[in-house]
């Protein structure tokens, strides 16, 4: 265990760095997208809706070891070479987008359909009925929800080592391999996996307190 800490801890902290790094901008480049989807989902425009729909589908139900793998290989094939990283954060984003979409979908079914009416009453277009009345309370509904869907990147980005990324999970892996210290090494990376979960838990509930208050 001292040898675990002494001779590896820039392993472990790089490690975790590029893990918050992969699960930050994939999170929020889920939730731009996400909105972008949802939009076009309730769009009473029909090849809005179809498009929102189709996306959906296809990358709820795709596993993200396939997507990765497509992403980071296959793009070089095409000759467009961005890197490990980005790759892996487009792939992330893609998965993450999808599942966003229909956390912020449920989230508008929840408004009120005479809240609609009277902002379409008072003169509002569909973008400003989705930008000023729907999508404020969308979002303060999809509280826990998108806690829910930063773990789940979180967690996901544990995938980015097969492709070659040095997140928390290939470093671990690779000390492992040199020390040969059994599950401790992966006790540690579990060990701080949770405590980024639960903390974003905590974030979340605080987040979810204010927003109810003010409500």
């Amino acid at each position: 265990m001292e040898t675990l800490f002494t001779d590896y801890l820039p392993n472990f902290v790089s490690g975790l760095r590029t893990t918050l790094l992969l699960t930050t901008v994939a999170f929020v480049g889920s939730l731009v997208l996400g909105v972008v989807l949802a939009t076009f989902r309730i769009s009473p425009i029909a090849p809005l809706r179809a498009a929102g729909t189709a996306y959906v589908e296809v990358f709820r139900n795709v596993p993200l070891f396939s997507l990765l793998i497509l992403v980071v290989y296959g793009l070089p094939e095409i000759q467009v070479d961005i890197g490990y990283i980005p790759a892996v954060i487009i792939a992330m984003t893609a998965v993450g987008a999808a599942f966003a979409c229909e956390v912020l979908r449920t989230g508008i079914n929840a408004v009120g359909a005479d809240q609609v009416e009277a902002a379409r009453a008072v003169g509002l277009s569909f973008v400003g009925i989705v930008r000023y009345v729907v999508m404020p309370q969308a979002i303060r509904d999809m509280v826990q929800p998108g806690v829910s869907l930063f773990i789940g990147i979180l967690l996901s980005s544990s995938l980015a080592g097969i492709v070659g990324v040095m997140d928390l999970t290939a470093e671990v892996s690779y000390i492992n391999n040199r020390e040969a210290l059994g599950l401790t090494t992966f006790l540690v990376a579990a060990a701080m996996y949770a405590t980024i979960a639960l903390g974003a838990g905590a974030i979340g509930a605080r987040v979810e307190t204010r927003v109810r208050v003010r409500r």
